[in-house]
This record gives C-alpha cells, sequence and structure tokens, in this order.
C-alpha cells in the first residue's frame, strides 16, 4: 500500500499538525475570524460554524458525544475536512451550500443555490398553529414565494388535514421544493406549483397564505455580506424599499383567501417603509421570543376593506 502524503496542495497548514476533530474545528474558527466571515445561515459564530462543517463532512451527527472531539482523523479525512473549511473560506458561501441541508421548524431540507437559506422567524409562528390571529382551521394552505418549500411543509406537518401549495416563480426553487417534498414524503397533500405570484392559481383560495417575499431594500442589497450576495438574487431584492413585491400581493391576496382567512408576510427591515407607506392599514406585528423582526399578519377582511390604499384608488 503506498503512504498517502501527509499535506495537501495548497493546504495552508501541515496536515500532520493537526490531528483531531476538535483540533480542526479550531482551525476552521481561527481562520474564520481572521477572514472576516459573516455567519446567520444557520450559525451566528465562528466555533459553531466550523464544528457544523466538521462533522458533516466526517458524517457524524451534531449531538454525538463530546468524547469524539479527542478522535484522531486518518490522512483522508483531514483532507475531506480541510477541503470543506477552506471552501467556506474562499468561496464565502453559506455554510448550507456546502452541506446541502437546513434546519427550520425542527425539520431538516435540502438547499442549494437555487433557493434562500431557511431562517424566517415564521417557523415560530407554525410552532404556536398562527394563534391567537388564525380563526378557523385551514384546509388548504399556499406558502407563496416558498423557496425551498420549508414554510409550507412545516405548514403541512402543524396542520395534518390540509393541502398545501408551495409556489414560486424560480422554476429552480420548484425543483428543490419537490426534492423536499419527496423525503418528508408529502406528495399526497402538498405540491408545488410554478407561478409568478398568483398567475398559476387562478380558482384557488386559502384559509392562510404565508410569504416570505423578496424584501431587501437597493441599498441593504448593495451591502450584503458575501455570504447573502451568494444566495439567488430574485429571492432578496424587491425595489428601491424593499416593497415592490408586497405592494402587489396586499392588491391581490384578498382575491386568494376564504372568509376569516389571514396573510402572514415576512417583510424584514422593510417594514419600516411598509408602515410609512400605508400609515392608516392595522398590520398586526407579532413579537418573537426566538428573535427576529418584520412578519405582518392581516386577514382577508382588513385586506378589502383598504383595497382603496393598495391600488391608489
Amino acid at each position: 500500500m503506498t503512504d498517502l502524503p501527509e499535506t495537501a496542495p495548497g493546504c495552508p497548514d501541515d496536515l500532520s499538525d493537526l490531528c483531531t476533530l476538535l483540533d480542526f474545528v479550531r482551525w476552521g474558527a481561527s481562520r474564520f475570524n481572521q477572514a472576516g466571515l459573516w455567519f446567520g445561515h444557520g450559525t451566528d459564530n465562528a466555533w459553531d460554524e466550523s464544528l457544523l462543517l466538521v462533522m458533516h463532512s466526517l458524517h457524524l451527527p451534531m449531538d454525538s458525544k463530546p468524547e469524539v472531539l479527542g478522535a484522531r482523523l486518518t490522512m483522508s479525512e483531514r483532507r475531506q475536512v480541510m477541503a470543506i473549511l477552506k471552501r467556506r473560506l474562499e468561496e464565502r458561501l453559506p455554510a448550507a451550500y456546502l452541506t446541502h441541508e437546513a434546519h427550520f421548524c425542527d425539520m431538516t431540507f435540502y438547499v442549494d443555490s437555487r433557493v434562500l437559506v431557511p431562517r424566517s422567524p415564521i417557523a415560530e409562528l407554525i410552532r404556536q398553529d398562527f394563534q391567537p390571529w388564525l380563526p378557523v382551521e385551514p384546509l388548504a394552505i399556499l406558502d407563496l414565494c416558498c423557496g425551498s418549500g420549508c414554510i409550507g411543509i412545516a405548514c403541512a406537518e402543524a396542520f395534518p388535514q390540509a393541502r398545501v401549495d408551495l409556489s414560486d416563480i424560480s422554476p429552480g426553487a420548484m425543483e428543490v421544493a419537490q426534492i423536499n417534498i419527496n423525503r418528508h414524503q408529502l406528495n399526497e397533500r402538498v405540491r408545488a406549483v410554478q407561478s409568478d405570484m398568483f398567475s398559476a392559481l387562478e380558482g384557488c383560495s386559502y384559509e392562510l397564505i404565508v410569504c416570505n417575499p423578496p424584501y431587501v431594500d437597493a441599498r441593504d442589497l448593495a451591502e450584503m455580506p458575501a455570504e447573502y450576495r451568494a444566495e439567488p438574487e430574485i429571492a432578496l431584492g424587491s425595489g428601491d424599499d424593499g416593497l415592490d413585491f408586497t405592494r402587489q400581493l396586499l392588491r391581490e391576496a384578498a382575491n386568494h383567501l376564504q372568509p376569516e382567512g389571514i396573510l402572514v408576510c415576512e417583510v424584514g427591515n422593510s417594514w419600516e417603509a411598509l408602515e410609512a407607506a400605508f400609515p392608516e392599514v392595522p398590520f398586526l406585528w407579532p413579537e418573537f421570543a426566538d428573535g427576529g423582526h418584520g412578519v405582518f399578519v392581516i386577514s382577508r377582511e382588513e385586506l378589502l376593506a383598504y383595497q382603496g390604499y393598495f391600488t391608489g384608488e
């Protein structure tokens, strides 16, 4: 058997100096901090990010016993771990695009660069069954601008009697959403429908529409760290104030809601611009114990009552 070399081409360190899982986690965290990487796609610090990538590379669960950190790696494993750490450093990709896995609402989802990495505070509302704002048991739910489908699929788990449509304008997003429908074995109740807003959903109505649309304004989009710019721009930017999509949604959503149905929509930092644009509209802004902001709830009846404001009539 030929001995494996102890260094990998292009590796910044002699791999013989890094022996255990802990060595690689520490090395990755140090380099991530040194390089000024940005976190926020599943972890919020360099140590957790490095640990996530090392454990994934070695096919070990994150809840492994702490003793595993002292285990020595083979030279082949060292190269494998170093490769993924270097990709995170050099390409500035979100970790979820390297592992192809993200967690949302206590579930796991396949993700890649065709969709945003799941991170919406709407997960907290799903866990609460959208109470106290949803007065009826939803039998039909729409996840509009679904991306990976994580919100709609989590809603399908929360409401086992409901049928769920996952809709997005992006063909790539629809492919990823279908992967996740299959993964969670929900083909009988959940379908993926490619649609520009409601164009392919004519005649469909729902008790609950949940939407995490593009809402980043032009200034924030220009100033985003590289990790966020790696995500599909079509899912991020929405005009100068971030509200181009949301304005159209407010004009059209009532036509696709059942009586007593509600629209739940995330607008993030653009919430102030929305309040300024429609100061008379009684948007309800839930507070999140788990962190996050910028999600409004509005009923079908309120959407109809203020339709003139949304249409400019």
